[in-house]
């Protein structure tokens, strides 16, 4: 393929952004017999393992073992303690990995590839559709965009003066705060909060909507209780009016149900989601259409509006995770080099948040099936009825199914465990399955496990779960 669709380059393909969508374009094109330029800017290996799901997971479970130790106390006769005596420490090892990671998955795989040509430099497009990086055109026959995404940046009164952190720097402190204020209540803002509430930090949450405001509400407004009851604070429901900045001290001025409130902390850390990296590419001379945040629009095949380049991963401002990342940019390599016809399907799509407990979603919602004009019903267990929870002395957590009312259809899944993301695959598979909520109930689970919750959950639909034995069919 590489000899009738090459051009002057020698390139047939060239892929803008070296994280996960970047490397697996490359890869998948590379493997297609195809010669590929591959142009990275910055660190390579992109978000995921330089500043997000690597170092982030690292540091959840650095300080997970601290909340393990008080929580010993649920057990009679069981007294354990555990304290951070060198968080620099616990930081330097998170970079360490971070490092080994980099090398491992990312630098050590291009020798590989002899075909894939890596380049450094912003690249930015041209009017006619080639690329520059540093000085010299590129041009080929097809251009995948996979640039990702960077921390968004609200627009707020007061914020040119503030120090703030974002979850990059957040992550690479080596002194912890006395106080943390933390501005959103999504995913990064919930996982960023436990790391530092359980390192002994002061930690407030504050938000317009809530904390997960795109989950199901039960597990929403049950998170929040067991991030109170972990001593964190969250301030919903707010209208951001200013921020200044005093003697060390940062004040957050914000309305509340129509009353004026200040939040003061010694830090603050913005996380008010990400935005695709787009600004610099000059999108707009080359005809490529964004939508209103810059994420770049794509088909179902991950083309553009301008036929020979596609998009995939953050950089298209959905799904930022990095399986759909990589997943997007294998069926895009496909598409602009074999022209395989592949479409993008995130319709079973699991979702994890790992905060304690772990949320992990799959499927539709209650009201986004309702939205869709599909006639629901729902199943609510609470952990309580699940035998591996109470083993454990822990029933914090929930699963909710929702089905189609009529064919019992299983369309979502939604668990709130702590050991919730090992489980949320099985429900993915079931809904893959076309499965009934009678099917699953039926299916034998093996005993005393979390997923052991879906079948329960399942028969709940029904039956009253109060009202079956042990392993009940």
């Amino acid at each position: 393929m590489s000899d009738c669709c090459a051009n002057q380059d020698g390139y047939d393909l060239i892929v803008i952004g070296a994280g996960s969508a970047g490397f697996s374009a490359a890869i998948t094109a590379a493997d297609l017999g195809v010669r590929v330029a591959l142009i990275g800017d910055g660190t390579i290996g992109g978000t995921c393992v330089n500043v997000g799901c690597v170092p982030s997971k690292a540091m959840i479970r650095a300080v997970e073992i601290t909340h393990t130790a008080k929580a010993s106390a649920r057990f009679e006769g069981v007294s354990a303690r555990a304290q951070i005596t060198d968080w620099a420490a616990i930081v330097r090892q998170k970079q360490a990995l971070v490092d080994e990671l980099r090398g491992a998955k990312y630098i050590d795989v291009l020798p590989n590839y002899p075909d894939v040509d890596y380049r450094t430099g912003a690249a930015k497009f041209t009017a006619d559709g080639a690329v520059t990086v540093v000085g010299e055109t590129l041009s080929a026959p097809k251009i995948i965009i996979a640039t990702g995404s960077r921390p968004h940046i609200p627009d707020i009164d007061g914020l040119a003066d503030i120090d703030w952190l974002d979850s990059t720097s957040a992550l690479e402190l080596e002194t912890l705060p006395d106080s943390l204020m933390i501005m959103g209540g999504g995913y990064i803002g919930v996982e960023l909060a436990q790391i530092f509430a359980r390192a002994g930090v002061k930690v407030t949450i504050v938000t317009r909507r809530g904390l997960l405001p795109e989950a199901e509400p039960e597990i929403s407004m049950a998170l929040t209780s067991y991030f109170t009851e972990e001593g964190i604070t969250v301030l919903d429901g707010l209208t951001y009016q200013s921020l200044s900045n005093s003697r060390g001290i940062v004040t957050l001025h914000a309305i509340k149900s129509g009353t004026a409130l200040d939040i003061c902390a010694q830090k603050l850390l913005l996380a008010t989601g990400r935005v695709p990296n787009t600004d610099g590419l000059d999108l707009q001379r080359a005809g490529i259409e964004t939508d209103g945040r810059g994420g770049i629009v794509t088909n179902d095949q991950m083309q553009t509006n301008v036929a020979h380049v596609y998009a995939a991963g953050d950089v298209t401002g959905r799904d930022q995770f990095v399986y759909m990342a990589a997943y997007g940019a294998k069926i895009a390599a496909n598409n602009a080099i074999g022209d395989a016809g592949l479409r993008y399907d995130n319709s079973i799509m699991p979702a994890v948040v790992f905060c304690d407990p772990q949320v992990a979603s799959v499927g539709l919602t209650e009201s986004a099936a309702q939205a869709q004009g599909i006639e629901t019903v729902v199943s609510v267990l609470p952990f309580e009825h699940v035998p591996r929870a109470l083993a454990a002395r822990d029933t914090r957590g929930l699963i909710k199914l929702v089905a189609e009312k009529t064919g019992k259809k299983l369309i979502g899944a939604h668990i709130l465990a702590p050991e919730g993301a090992d489980s949320i695959q099985t429900a993915a598979l079931a809904i893959k399955s076309g499965m009934t909520y009678d099917d699953v109930g039926a299916m034998i689970f093996p005993y005393l496990t979390t997923v052991e919750g879906i079948k329960l959950a399942a028969q709940t639909f029904e039956k009253d779960v109060k009202k079956l034995s042990c392993c009940a069919g």
